[in-house]
């Protein structure tokens, strides 16, 4: 389910890391992620396809320490993989029921593995390819940034962090990804790096994300994502790594 993924984001030293595979190749569309530094939290990003026509995604941040809460990453990947293949490819399915369903099992399942309250942060998508749509859940998750002639749009939470509660709702709404769009998602970590020491007390936030997101070339969503990254390495070059810091981009090319 895993492979050695070796991060692209120019640093020193190159750190491998257990990861998901390449993600799907899409039609009329690319999807990709990466990471900086070391993993030391806990994002969780995967994908894959679920039917001839939808591609299911996720960016999750499980709070902690990797070398704790390993047995829960593992046990919410699970899910998310098989669970997500057998809602996903059902000639019937609804995709809203289905992401909602998705993402109360994950819930259970974190509690479940961590035998009590953990937090876990989700922004869960399913992207169909004929459409060009997008129904997704944000679970807490730091806003998923849409971009598009008009500008940029949040996609904000819908339902809160999942782990926390046994019983848990979320709305699941769907958004179109005009030709030329892109979606991007960063983690918690991106977003509260701090900068040189002269602006020690300073975060990165999620203003010079959107900026920098703005302005940056979507044509290429591999790119995109390694953009990001390489611009939060330069703010926080010196400052210690306290999160994961983790991008993915959705760029819909036709």
């Amino acid at each position: 389910m895993c492979a050695l993924f070796q991060s692209k984001v120019p640093s020193a030293p190159l750190i491998v890391e257990p990861v998901p595979t390449s993600f799907p190749k899409i039609e009329g569309a690319e999807i990709a992620a990466d990471f900086l530094g070391t993993r030391i939290g806990g994002d969780l990003y995967d994908s894959l396809r679920v039917s001839p026509e939808r591609v299911l995604f996720g960016l999750l941040d499980v709070a902690g320490r990797r070398e704790d809460n390993r047995p829960i990453l593992d046990a919410a990947q699970n899910i998310f993989r098989t669970l997500g293949a057998e809602l996903f490819s059902r000639p019937d399915m609804n995709e809203s029921d289905a992401m909602t369903e998705l993402s109360q099992r994950i819930n259970r399942t974190v509690i479940e593995a961590s035998h009590g309250v953990h937090p876990c942060p989700a922004f869960i998508g399913c992207y169909h390819e004929k459409f060009g749509t997008l129904c997704y859940t944000n679970a807490g998750h730091t806003p998923g940034l849409l971009r598009d002639p008009g500008g940029i749009t949040e996609l904000g939470s819908t339902g809160l962090p999942l782990g926390l509660f046994s019983h848990v709702t979320s709305e699941a709404p769907t958004v179109a990804i005009e030709k030329g769009a892109a979606l991007l998602l960063v983690s918690r970590g991106l977003i509260e790096c701090e900068g040189r020491p002269k602006r020690s007390t300073e975060e990165f936030g999620m203003e010079r994300a959107k900026e920098l997101f703005q302005t940056a070339s979507i044509g290429d969503a591999q790119a995109l994502a390694t953009f990001i990254l390489t611009s939060v390495r330069d703010f926080g070059a010196a400052a210690p790594q306290c999160e994961d810091r983790t991008a993915l981009a959705l760029v819909r090319t036709a």
